[in-house]
């Protein structure tokens, strides 16, 4: 999907997939614009996934001029739709956030302070929930995935569920895509060299609707994806390149080619 991109450091993509959250999108919209208020300038870029519930009508239905929506005609899934609003999005940094109101849109500004204050080579800033406002028994199965996920991968990243993701749009449309994807960002953008920096943020309860995933998605669909990341950061190899001559002064590291990083 074509769109104009702009470089102002101050401008921000919100890229919010949602699946049947009608009650939730209105008040979320509303939300997210007064805590980016102080920013020069932001769109919120809604991906509805093959709702059944009418999210999309009602969220046409909201005078926002840094709206946007698109629609799946059929569901994908939220690694698909996520992907789909990266690239509709306009500014060079996005950050994305769940549609069901748990993130707290305040938070977004915590994820952009940590990014203007990190030193060079950061790719990714994600939030790291405080106090999880879920069932036990959703709890201690996002502990066990995040604890075999941390242990298998390495990426020093103690909760990729966590919805709130600020990232260059660039340096995530480099990354390999695949079907849940989204639960493995950190371990992927550490394999394209990118640093990962994991900020506290609040968890609030679900106030309508209820979740799309159980214990089995956590648990058990994850594995072959696990499986599936590991045989990825086994491939890629970040040579250092010399180049040699009499015009040549210095060694310096290039970024891999796309073949490399097959």
């Amino acid at each position: 999907m074509a769109s104009s991109r702009t470089n102002a450091d101050d401008y921000l993509s919100v890229v919010v997939p949602v699946y049947n959250e009608s009650e939730n999108v209105l008040p979320l919209v509303g939300e997210v614009r007064a805590a980016l208020s102080g920013l020069t300038g932001f769109e919120l870029v809604f991906v509805d996934d093959g709702s059944e519930d009418g999210t999309s009508e009602i969220l046409a239905t909201a005078i926002n001029p840094e709206l946007r929506v698109i629609r799946h005609r059929k569901r994908c899934g939220q690694s698909t739709a996520l992907l789909t609003g990266v690239r509709a999005a306009r500014s060079e940094w996005v950050v994305t956030l769940d549609g069901d109101g748990q993130n707290d849109p305040e938070d977004i500004t915590r994820l952009l302070a940590a990014r203007d204050q990190a030193d060079g080579g950061l790719l990714l800033v994600t939030g790291r929930r405080r106090k999880r406002r879920d069932s036990w028994i959703k709890r201690f199965s996002s502990r066990v995935a995040n604890s075999v996920r941390s242990r298998v991968l390495g990426d020093d990243t103690r909760d990729t569920g966590c919805g709130l993701k600020l990232f260059r749009r660039d340096a995530f449309l480099e990354l390999p895509y695949f079907d849940h994807m989204h639960r493995f960002l950190p371990a992927l953008f550490q394999r394209n060299g990118g640093r990962v920096l994991s900020v506290d943020v609040s968890h609030r309860q679900r106030r309508h609707g209820r979740s799309k995933y159980g214990v089995h998605d956590r648990l058990w669909v994850g594995t072959v994806d696990l499986l599936g990341v590991m045989w990825l950061k086994a491939r890629i190899h970040h040579p250092t390149v010399e180049e040699v001559g009499r015009n040549s002064t210095r060694s310096k590291r290039l970024e891999p080619s796309e073949d490399q990083k097959k």
